[in-house]
């Protein structure tokens, strides 16, 4: 029997993250990364969850404890190798240069972008930091609402 790491599931709005957790889990990443997104949206209001993705200006009512809590997940259930933390760290790491930035997390090759779902690698021989996409409209304003998100300072 597998060992999995014990996360604490901390909600300040009361979200059930278990269906997110056992989906990461059974390293279905694909499927945890929609519900991502899904939660991520649902956290930041009524607006955001009934369009389906996050503006910039959503992403400051993100509740730490969820936040963290989703980055947890991913990161106990990824060998440590997925979460947003994971990519902020990566991001400060080429001093927050998004053109280092995409082919180090494997979202950009060859000045492409790399194509959603099928290009993406849905498994942990994914480079450091692919996963979670946080939000299908590549952009940066979004990813960088989450990268300075006060959640990440007191850790």
């Amino acid at each position: 029997m597998q060992h999995h790491p014990t996360v604490e599931l901390a909600s300040e709005r009361g979200v059930d993250y278990v269906p997110l957790q056992n989906l990461l889990v059974q390293q279905d990443f694909l499927a945890a990364d929609k519900l991502t997104l899904q939660l991520l949206c649902m956290l930041a209001g009524p607006l955001s969850a009934n369009r389906g993705w996050l503006y910039f200006t959503d992403v400051e009512r993100l509740p730490n404890a969820d936040l963290r809590t989703i980055n947890a997940l991913w990161l106990a259930h990824s060998e440590g190798k997925f979460g947003f933390s994971v990519q902020r760290e990566l991001w400060l790491s080429v001093g927050k240069n998004w053109e280092k930035f995409w082919p180090k997390i494997g979202w950009k090759q060859n000045n492409r972008w790399t194509r959603y779902p099928q290009e993406f690698i849905w498994n942990t021989t994914a480079p450091k930091g692919h996963l979670p996409l946080s939000n299908q409209l590549r952009g940066v304003q979004v990813l960088a609402a989450l990268m300075a998100h006060p959640a990440w300072l007191n850790n």
